[in-house]
């Protein structure tokens, strides 16, 4: 699941609200943790914050399930620079984003995974989320570098483009993985060869999207279908007032965090919250 950075009214980091957060996600079955990723304000955080909640959330996990860091720029050299100067001793892959605002063609965008590839310690997560980024990564440049290392070890899917994640899953090498990047499109990328999402919903509601994933992973598309219906209202809550807006209010309405993002981005508004708080007390209820 894609981590949330939760803060104080002071906007510091507020780590016992992290702790929580984290706790839940193990206790509840979800199989690995993502952070600085996009729903975690990681362009809000400085570098000294990032190391801090790198430290914090591997302490806290202590093994138990795996680490992914996101790190991603528009700037190659920047990235490089982190993966050399963080420290990531204790992840087990890195997820990186598409370049974003600057919209590379596509051998620029093969150009700059191939210089982060050769620079990683980890093992690398590509990241295609053309809505955020500006620019679409296509199936040929993710399958030409899926075949380049078999560091590279997994695409997160996000583009929504059914007919380009078909022609990954097709003509990918065995050891490369396919990733949903939208909570909404888990049972249809996995009934076609997918392996899993990295999940905003599982931030509020971890155990749905557990079971979710598995029974679907296992075949159990009945079960899965069941809950996915179930979960159609807060997960389109979840992204009324954009994200990760939703899923701090969802878990400030399960009084586990404060209500606080920083700008730009701003608390949803009272007739979303509202949703959330509902679908949530619903669904802790069964």
């Amino acid at each position: 699941m894609a981590l949330i950075t939760p803060f104080k009214a002071d906007l510091s980091v507020d780590f016992e609200g992290l702790a929580k957060i984290v706790d839940n996600q193990i206790e509840n079955g979800i199989d690995y943790l993502v952070i600085l990723g996009t729903t975690a304000e990681t362009a809000t955080l400085n570098a000294v914050e990032k190391q801090q909640i790198i430290d914090y959330v591997c302490q806290r996990v202590n093994g138990k399930i795996p680490i992914v860091v996101g790190i991603g720029s528009n700037d190659t050299k920047v990235v490089i620079d982190n993966l050399s100067g963080m420290n990531l001793s204790k992840a087990d892959a890195i997820l990186s984003v598409v370049p974003y605002y600057s919209k590379p063609t596509q051998e620029g965008i093969y150009q700059h995974y191939i210089a982060i590839i050769d620079a990683s310690p980890l093992p690398v997560i590509l990241y295609n989320v053309p809505g955020r980024t500006g620019v679409s990564m296509s199936a040929e440049t993710t399958l030409r570098l899926a075949h380049y290392s078999k560091k590279v070890i997994a695409t997160k899917e996000a583009s929504g483009n059914f007919n380009e994640i078909t022609k990954i899953l097709r003509d990918k090498p065995e050891y490369f993985s396919v990733i949903s990047g939208d909570d909404s499109l888990v049972v249809p990328i996995i009934a076609i060869g997918g392996v899993g999402v990295i999940s905003v919903a599982a931030n509020a509601i971890p155990k749905a999207i557990a079971d979710l994933t598995h029974l679907t992973l296992q075949g159990d598309l009945k079960k899965a279908a069941q809950i996915h219906l179930r979960l159609q209202t807060i997960s389109d809550a979840l992204f009324i007032d954009g994200n990760p807006a939703g899923a701090k209010a969802a878990l400030h309405s399960a009084g586990i965090i404060q209500n606080v993002l920083r700008l730009p981005l701003v608390p949803v508004n009272e007739a979303t919250y509202k949703i959330l708080a509902q679908e949530m007390k619903s669904i802790s209820n069964g």
